[in-house]
């Protein structure tokens, strides 16, 4: 199957003064505004295209071939699409009906008519989960209100290999190691799947999933680029030799800051290699590698800082499968240069520095993986998998006080029963062990029972840990007064005494299809019980890291997805969720109760196809550092805790053409310029306009 992919870039040339004195004068270039608008006119012009194609659809007589591809259609629109299969839940694949967690998939096609430029934002369809925007370049992902700065509590992955970042419990959102055109899917897994992933599998999974060179056959290019300096580019070769097969993906993105569009906020450039040998006997190996060069990121954000920090992550990766066994280990490095910089609504008054004084906080980690897993079919009704994994981290820099290594190691079981027709049981255990903490167990527990073979119901519970990082555990720096008698210097600690941070989990959800597989909807209600969550405390003069608190979070999810007609199908869903909590300070969680997105498709036979999303997100309250408050009489502006809710209208308008290997599309990000803030120590997001260009040759 071909596939597509997208790149940006844009270059100028210089010209010699000679060349100048004899050019005629060039026009005035055209305003923000006036851009805007010729791109929204780009936009309402496809529109009407797509007005006239479907006018013209409908008035032109069916000849005998088109009633006969009419009576095929007919048989197809049977069908929504066939149930997704699934790997995040139990790691393997499986229907989505019967995996033992709420999973959510985001295709290939999603991805290509959102129109977005960044994975956080083809997430925000997805009910439950929260994105926060901070900075042109600083993303913070998380489930169900368990969001915040520095956000640490959702294992990422790449083909099943974590980008979560274990010496700082971070994950680089705008950097991952892949280009937008490889993704075949992504699963979003909602809730603690520690039973099979350990460690920081706390509260949801994400796994994205990339194209194999078959999926990918040939050589993809996509070119984006629009407003805020924004490209979007990528560029994918992927083939065969004998039982070889290969992908190389190259890609280059950046953009302009939100709060001062003269600024860069990020820019990237990645390299990817993926290669399999497929052995007779269905044994395959897989071997992949790249690195990535962020030589400008505006982030991540604290409640003190906005660093201009860089990202630079080189990996290794190794894959051996035959049938039901699995052998993988991996290395990632990561060089992550940090030149500490004040909020600009403290820094008249203070600094955050390492313990010399200096404004460098950099750091580098080491991560070195190996893992196995093996499952054997018992019975035709059962199925017992089992699996180790042992991790190694160091953790090294100018924001700790230290050189931190540790060792994790993690053994686990799980067995998948079918009890009955209807009824399945599907029950795990993990242990594992950990350099500074005591071993943990963490069990799940999951009943899935199909009334037919369209209506499922699952009951589950589970438990899950995140351990603290080398870098909580040896953090050294100071926030001191750039007008001494304010106060004295403020050491910031971390401690080498933390215990674990404990979520417990309790989930109900509905899966139906309805309307001969036109409609799907689905229902979830949970309850989450987090504890000894890890965050500051004011200790005398100095500031620690220390474990307390406990917060209950409780809340549903609803949803459908329709087919109204061969050529425009659809989605709305909603999530509400309530947060009681004893944690104080800036360990308080925060979030909105109310969230909801409606979106609609069309693509049609002519070419033309677009896509209207709406995302809607009621105000929520966040913790602020209580510098905010004991300086608030002297600070340039107020700042308050709470942002206002807001509605992002996001459209993507394109047309197919040369047998549909070429792509030409504008997309617009909060069309509506809906003005607002997703933390209240981040930018105002405004609205952009992109271009783009794909082909596949």
């Amino acid at each position: 199957m071909h596939r597509r992919i997208q790149l940006a870039c844009s270059a100028s040339l210089p010209s010699s003064p000679t060349a100048d004195a004899h050019r005629l004068p060039l026009p005035p270039q055209p305003s923000a505004t006036q851009r805007r608008r010729l791109w929204l006119s780009l936009f309402g012009t496809l529109v009407s295209l797509w007005c006239i194609a479907l006018g013209q659809a409908q008035e032109t007589p069916a000849s005998d071939a088109s009633r006969t591809t009419l009576a095929r259609t007919g048989e197809e629109l049977e069908f929504l699409r066939e149930e997704e299969t699934v790997s995040i839940a139990t790691r393997h694949e499986q229907p989505i009906s019967q995996a033992p967690s709420n999973v959510y998939v985001i295709t290939d096609e999603d991805i290509r008519h959102s129109g977005a430029t960044d994975i956080p934002t083809i997430l925000r369809r997805v009910p439950g989960l929260d994105v926060m925007q901070v900075t042109g370049a600083d993303f913070n992902v998380s489930t169900r209100g368990d969001n915040q700065l520095f956000a640490n509590k959702l294992l990422v992955m790449v083909d099943g290999r974590s980008m979560y970042i274990d010496g700082q419990g971070l994950v680089f959102w705008k950097s991952l190691p892949v280009t937008l055109p490889e993704i075949k899917r992504i699963e979003v897994l909602k809730g603690p799947a520690s039973v099979v992933y350990g460690f920081n599998a706390f509260d949801g999974v994400i796994n994205i999933i990339t194209k194999s060179a078959q999926e990918m056959n040939g050589t993809t290019l996509q070119f984006g680029g629009g407003e805020l300096g924004t490209i979007s580019s990528a560029a994918v070769h992927a083939g065969s030799a004998g039982k070889l097969d290969y992908r190389l993906s190259i890609g280059r993105d950046q953009n302009q800051q939100w709060r001062n569009t003269d600024a860069l906020a990020f820019r990237s450039n990645k390299f990817n290699v993926q290669t399999q040998y497929n052995f007779s006997g269905d044994a395959t190996l897989r071997v992949a590698g790249g690195f990535i060069d962020t030589n400008r990121f505006d982030g991540p954000v604290s409640n003190v800082q906005i660093p201009q920090s860089q990202f630079n992550q080189g990996y290794t990766d190794v894959h051996y499968q035959y049938r039901n066994f699995s052998l993988r280990g991996w290395w990632q490095g990561n060089d992550i240069p940090v030149d500490s910089a004040t909020h600009p609504l403290l820094s008249r008054f203070v600094r955050q520095t390492n313990a010399t004084g200096g404004s460098n906080v950099s750091f580098t980690t080491q991560t070195y993986n190996l893992e196995a897993q093996h499952s054997l079919e018992l019975s035709s009704s059962n199925r017992l998998s089992y699996g180790i994994n042992y991790r190694y981290n160091v953790v090294d820099g100018a924001a700790v006080s230290e050189l931190g290594r540790e060792d994790r190691l993690g053994f686990h079981l799980q067995d998948e029963w079918k009890l009955l027709s209807p009824l399945t049981l599907v029950a795990g255990i993990r242990y594992d062990l950990h350099t500074r903490i005591n071993g943990t167990w963490s069990p799940r527990v999951a009943l899935i029972y199909s009334l037919t073979p369209e209506h499922t119901f699952r009951i589950s519970g589970s438990v899950a840990y995140r351990p603290p990082t080398l870098f909580e555990s040896n953090l050294d720096l100071r926030i001191s007064p750039t007008t001494p008698p304010l106060f004295a210097p403020i050491p910031l600690f971390g401690s080498q005494k933390l215990n674990p941070e404990q979520i417990i989990s309790y989930e109900a959800g509905y899966q139906g299809w309805w309307l001969k597989h036109r409609l799907r909807t689905r229902l979830d209600v949970f309850f989450n019980h987090l504890s000894d969550l890890i965050n500051f405390q004011t200790i005398g003069t100095t500031r620690t890291l220390v474990n307390g608190g406990e917060a209950d979070i409780y809340g549903t999810e609803a949803g459908f997805e329709f087919l109204v007609t061969r050529w425009l199908s659809g989605f709305a869903n909603a999530s509400y969720q309530k947060i009681g909590q004893t944690f104080t300070g800036v360990s308080r969680r925060g979030g909105p109760d109310w969230k909801a997105n409606v979106g609609m498709r069309g693509e049609w036979d002519s070419g033309l196809n677009g896509e209207i999303a709406v995302h809607y997100v009621a105000s929520a309250t966040y913790p602020l550092i209580e510098l905010f408050s004991a300086l608030a009489p002297v600070l340039p502006t107020p700042t308050s805790s709470t942002v206002d809710s807001y509605t992002l209208l996001n459209l993507r308008g394109g047309y197919r053409f040369w047998h549909d290997k070429a792509e030409v599309a504008v997309s617009v990000f909060n069309a509506l310029n809906d003005r607002h803030k997703e933390h209240p120590l981040g930018d105002t997001l405004g609205s952009r306009v992109m271009g783009w260009f794909t082909i596949r040759l």
